[in-house]
Formats: structure tokens, C-alpha cells, sequence
């Protein structure tokens, strides 16, 4: 079995929700050599999130901000206010969505079902660059 680990940075997104497929696969050219495997991805930030959905309608990527900002008022009364009004929603959504995404590797390729990408979470309105971790496990073809 072979390791591979990389980070990676992001340019920073306004808020909602972004495709990072191609980013990630860039990133990781290791993979197209594994007959075998599995793909770690970690998001290295507390107000932002990863997760895996619908790719091809960009319809989706509004509805799911729709909603998330529904489901997580910047109107409820939360205490940590230090860092902006976006701030702790950002966390809250964050915690909900989560961190990190493993996703299998065969013949070559990530095992995404045939309408999933990969989403970049931005909960924030100015959250920045957003350091994502590979990790990459597998044996070569």
C-alpha cells in the first residue's frame, strides 16, 4: 500500500456552496495510478464545510444555502459574536455539515456516484482561503 499527502489551498469562495471536484482531483494525480483505494479529504477550518451531493443542477447549491440559512438563523441570539454576526452561524453550520469526506478509489477513479460532486461549504461572507488535507491510501494497479 501506498501513501500520498498534500494540502492544498483554496482561493476564498463567496458564501454558499461550491464544486471542488476538479480541485481535489488535480491535486491528488496519484490516484489514476491505484487499482485500489481511498481518499481522505480534510477541511482545516471551523466555519466551513465539506460534503458530498447533486452536481450537475447549480439550482441545488441555492437551495441548499436556502436552506442551511433557514435552518441556522444569523437572528438567533448567539453569545460568541467576537468575530461578526456570520461567525458562530458559520461554526454552527459547519458542525452540522462536518469536516471531512472518504471517498473510495477503483481502477483509477473516485467512486462518486454518477450525480455527486464534491461541495466547499463557505459559511462565512469573507472566510478566505480554505486549506484543505489529502490523504491518500492505496495499491497501485
Amino acid at each position: 500500500m501506498d501513501w500520498f499527502h498534500r494540502e492544498i489551498q483554496l482561493p476564498p469562495f463567496p458564501r454558499g456552496f461550491h464544486l471542488i471536484t476538479d480541485q481535489v482531483v488535480r491535486a491528488t494525480p496519484e490516484i489514476s495510478a491505484l487499482e485500489i483505494g481511498l481518499l481522505h479529504v480534510f477541511m482545516a477550518h471551523t466555519s466551513a464545510s465539506l460534503s458530498l451531493n447533486e452536481n450537475a443542477d447549480s439550482e441545488v447549491r441555492k437551495d441548499f444555502k436556502q436552506w442551511l440559512d433557514t435552518i441556522v438563523s444569523e437572528d438567533f441570539p448567539f453569545r460568541h459574536t467576537a468575530e461578526g454576526p456570520d461567525d458562530m452561524p458559520a461554526h454552527a453550520k459547519a458542525i452540522l455539515l462536518g469536516s471531512s469526506l472518504s471517498i473510495p478509489i477503483y481502477r483509477g477513479k473516485l467512486c462518486l456516484g454518477i450525480w455527486q460532486g464534491i461541495y466547499l461549504g463557505e459559511h462565512r461572507d469573507d472566510g478566505g482561503n480554505r486549506r484543505l488535507v489529502l490523504t491518500l491510501n492505496g495499491k497501485k494497479a
